[in-house]
């Protein structure tokens, strides 16, 4: 039987929990289930803000062995996961500015098809071109 190549794994940052784990869901499902998409939202407590251990633990979790796109909501949660790449100067992540749930839908749908690393953080990049009306 032959072995799937790894895909992109995608980690959604946000300040709430609940937001995370809600686009998370929404991502894999229309990404069939096919790519690792983590949510990494609250602080440890349960709080709204962002949590560097959560983080943390999603790009361990994520990383499949094609590198990790990273989503992050609002400014504050681009800080943190900074911060957290700085003590991971050789990780294969790609922090992006992306529209969060638009973002993370083309970012799930490229990575599905087996795209790079590179590709996955243009498509979720060119989400903020898309118009709903």
């Amino acid at each position: 039987m032959s072995q799937l190549a790894p895909q992109v794994g995608i980690v959604l940052v946000s300040h709430s929990a609940r937001l995370a784990e809600g686009a998370a869901d929404l991502v894999a499902q229309v990404g069939g289930g096919t790519v690792t998409v983590i949510a990494a939202g609250g602080t440890d407590d349960g709080g709204l803000g962002t949590s560097a251990e959560k983080v943390a633990r999603a790009l361990r979790g994520a990383d499949t062995g094609a590198g990790v796109l990273v989503l992050p909501d609002l400014g504050s949660a681009v800080l943190t996961v900074r911060a957290l790449l700085q003590d991971l100067p050789d990780a294969n992540v790609a922090l992006v500015d992306a529209p969060f749930v638009e973002g993370a839908v083309a970012a799930t749908v490229t990575a599905a098809a087996g795209a790079d690393l590179k590709a996955v953080a243009e498509a979720a990049q060119e989400a903020w071109h898309a118009r709903k009306l």
